[in-house]
């Protein structure tokens, strides 16, 4: 899940780059939507000590 938001991060960053406001401004969303979701599964699995399925 963090490499999927490290992806829109660069996709939010290349469209900026290029001048595109709109898809810039809905990949970062994106990739903040999925990094907080990220931490708190990440946060979840340290409190419980389960782990991680690709573990």
């Amino acid at each position: 899940m963090l490499s999927y938001a490290i992806t829109f991060l660069i996709i939010a960053l290349i469209a900026a780059v290029l001048g595109f406001g709109g898809i810039a401004g809905a990949a970062t969303g994106i990739a903040k939507i999925l990094f907080f979701v990220f931490i708190v599964l990440f946060a979840i699995a340290a409190i419980t000590g389960r782990k991680t399925p690709l573990s």
